[in-house]
């Protein structure tokens, strides 16, 4: 079960950190994937982290602006969001998967979607 948190209303330029909290014994050996979905779009890949956090990949979108970590020992993955445009709001969620590749919309495990707003 993946539990997403952290969003809010935030203005255009600001910064938001969201936080996925796992349960279960598998995260440590999870790829894990932030995606989001605005209105009227499709989902897309926003950012992923191999298990040990050694690899990390981004949508283009996030133009360095986006950092994704995890904490193995607090089941946790992170996705610092800085510099927050207004076409950044949408519903964000957390996945897992137990293979590769990170940037994939082919995950098997979906978390609660949390809502980041940026207003300009």
């Amino acid at each position: 079960q993946l539990q997403a948190s952290g969003g809010g209303l935030v203005q255009a330029g600001g910064s938001l950190r969201l936080s996925c909290t796992a349960s279960g014994r598998t995260f440590s050996s999870s790829v894990m994937g932030w995606f989001r979905q605005a209105p009227g779009k499709e989902r897309e890949f926003v950012a992923g982290i191999s298990s040990s956090g050694g690899r990390v990949d981004y949508a283009d979108f996030v133009e360095g602006r986006f950092t994704i970590s995890r904490d193995n020992a607090k089941n946790t993955v992170y996705l610092q969001m800085n510099n927050l445009k207004p076409e950044d709001t949408a519903v964000y969620t957390c996945a897992a998967k137990g293979s590769w590749p990170i940037v994939s919309l082919k995950y098997d495990y979906w978390g609660q979607e949390t809502l980041v707003t940026v207003s300009s």
